[in-house]
């Protein structure tokens, strides 16, 4: 592949990846220019100072410029009030799939075209194919271990069309190799799936830090109303917990469902977390339209999960989707991502409402 001649910027988070990226499109021909979102204050565990300084470093020992996009006010807005919103009203969020088409590939591929640049690429392990009629499809990394299309489910066509993921068909050993063969500097962060805004301590803590009232007292009950204890928010809790509750109750029992409205933390034994069937609302499908029929599909509901053998089918026009799957799911977890792949390819997702 060539992009001989064509200007485009590179989104640099401190990482070995997005810095193998960068050297890749260098040697691919391409007119490169880095750019690093900075997205939330001191400490963060992505765009710290420190990474900010290191994409710096790279890009001037690799020889393109750089630049440093200031999103605080939008990241704020769009991505860590959604996050204490949600666990406030009894769901687990999942930042990384709202800040994907809303911040890296839509508010900095704004600024970026701003610039004249018209590709963004990142250190994603995902691949994207053309079709005939040119739309685009997203595929799996090459390497599964490190696959990140989970994450990527809400972008568009219109986004597809200008992102580049030079890492899709290598592995981390791969890229490893790359770097140390080309001279490109190691990446600065740690690898962590840890949510890079929930810089110390609990998220419970910045929840209460950002909502207050969610520091509510209220009952534990087991799944027949039967009160066993008290809690001091459910925020502090999400669907399968079984450490940390508070009761003792002769036996092992998990957080089952959490109702905002009665302030109530419901548990009870593992068999009671088994779903065979799941709502996902807010769908998204990556051709932009919704399949016509219910398909078969393997549905990813947690990043660390086996996506499982599954029917889905489309309802309320393609905005949302019912998944039957093969087997029940354990702790099929109310805010969390589901992602539906048919073979490698990711058509769609959204966001798993309550049971």
């Amino acid at each position: 592949m060539t992009l001989e001649g064509q200007k485009i910027g590179i989104a640099m988070s401190g990482g070995v990846d997005s810095n193998a990226a960068a050297a890749l499109l260098l040697d691919q021909g391409a007119e490169v220019v880095g750019l690093t979102v900075k997205m939330w204050g001191g400490g963060s565990r992505c765009c710290s100072d420190e990474d900010i300084l290191h994409a710096q470093h790279v890009a001037a020992t690799l020889g393109f410029p750089h630049y440093v996009v200031d999103f605080r006010e939008e990241f704020q807005r769009e991505i860590v009030d959604y996050f204490a919103d949600e666990y406030a009203c009894g769901r687990t969020p999942s930042p990384c799939g709202r800040c994907n088409p809303l911040i890296k590939f839509g508010a900095l591929m704004d600024r970026a075209a701003a610039m004249g640049i018209t590709r963004l690429a990142t250190g994603h392990y995902a691949r994207i194919t053309l079709d005939d009629a040119g739309i685009c499809h997203m595929l799996r990394g090459q390497d599964e271990t490190k696959d990140q299309t989970y994450f990527l489910f809400a972008l568009t066509q219109q986004q597809l069309q200008h992102v580049l993921f030079p890492l899709g068909e290598m592995g981390k050993d791969d890229v490893r190799a790359y770097c140390e063969s080309r001279g490109v500097p190691g990446g600065m962060r740690k690898e962590s799936q840890e949510l890079c805004f929930v810089t110390s301590g609990h998220h419970s803590e910045l929840t209460e830090q950002l909502r207050p009232e969610v520091s509510r007292s209220g009952w534990i009950v087991d799944t027949t109303g039967k009160r066993l204890g008290r809690h001091e928010g459910i925020h502090r809790y999400t669907v399968g917990q079984r450490k940390g509750l508070g009761i003792a109750v002769g036996e092992p029992v998990f957080v089952v469902s959490l109702d905002a409205e009665e302030n109530t933390v419901v548990v009870g034994p593992r068999e009671a977390l088994y779903s065979a069937t799941v709502c996902v609302e807010g769908v998204h499908w990556i051709s932009g339209s919704a399949p016509d029929e219910a398909f078969a599909a393997c549905t990813k509901i947690r990043y660390n999960s086996e996506a499982a053998a599954s029917t889905v089918a489309p309802v309320s026009g393609g905005h949302a989707a019912e998944v039957v799957f093969e087997l029940p799911q354990f702790a099929v977890t109310p805010g969390q991502i589901a992602a539906f792949y048919v073979g490698d390819e990711l058509v769609g997702g959204g966001w798993i409402a309550k049971r």
